[in-house]
């Protein structure tokens, strides 16, 4: 590209709120990168171990399949089984609260649901940075657009040249900006709905998880494990820690 335009000449020719303009767009491209970096990977992980999840019911007993789920204080499904087992064990040791004389199932249910709900909000923590960035850094970058084409034509206007090389330039340089602002916008949507469906994959099989922990902790056994026998019950874990 000729060095008299493109976005370092923008840069050069170009005044404070143009430059602050460029900046942000930077700034917030950056930022959605790094979030959608780091939540790709944290999904990867949550989908390993959800992989590892299904071992925990080929388990001996219970303590055998918290080793299975492996010593990772951030995976989910170990922090689950864990809430369970001490929801059920408090259950049924203590009755001096209000909330202890719920039903053991209601009690064992409103704490894995609540150990449901601290994962999403931990899941979800960055895609707002996605969402923001997918929303504004096009209409920042046509802020930028139209800051420039205002700056173009007055200063052609000035020089009392309108021959149509005089315009091209100037005006060409002005629209960078919006291209700018949609290569910033779309990565960012792109990723934010990558990531929300890789997010609900994860709590799809964490919540069947949950299910599978409510039916042993209030029934001593794991309902409907064999897709092929509908309605199988199995009692592959013992109680024991």
């Amino acid at each position: 590209m000729d060095s008299q335009f493109g976005i370092a000449h923008v840069w050069a020719q170009g005044d404070f709120v143009t430059k602050t303009v460029a900046v942000i767009l930077v700034a917030m491209s950056l930022a959605s990168w790094i979030v959608i970096v780091i939540k790709a990977l944290d999904i990867m992980r949550f989908k390993k171990y959800a992989r590892n999840a299904q071992d925990f019911w080929h388990s001996a007993d219970f303590a055998a399949g918290l080793n299975k789920l492996g010593e990772q204080g951030d995976n989910p499904f170990r922090q689950l089984a864990i809430e369970g087992r001490e929801a059920t064990a408090h259950h049924r040791k203590t009755a001096e609260h209000l909330h202890d004389s719920l039903d053991v199932s209601d009690w064992i249910t409103r704490c894995l649901r609540n150990g449901i709900d601290e994962f999403t909000a931990r899941a979800q923590s960055g895609l707002a940075v996605l969402a923001s960035v997918g929303s504004t850094a096009p209409f920042i970058g046509l802020f930028g657009t139209v800051w420039g084409i205002y700056h173009a034509l007055v200063a052609i206007g000035m020089s009392g040249q309108s021959s149509i090389d005089k315009v091209a330039g100037p005006i060409g340089e002005a629209l960078i900006m919006t291209a700018l602002g949609l290569a910033v916008a779309i990565p960012a949507v792109l990723g934010y709905n990558a990531l929300v469906r890789g997010n609900k994959s994860v709590l799809n099989r964490l919540n069947s998880f949950a299910h599978d922990l409510h039916a042993f902790f209030v029934t001593g056994t794991r309902l409907n494990v064999d897709t092929s026998k509908p309605g199988a019950v199995v009692t592959p874990l013992k109680k024991g820690a």
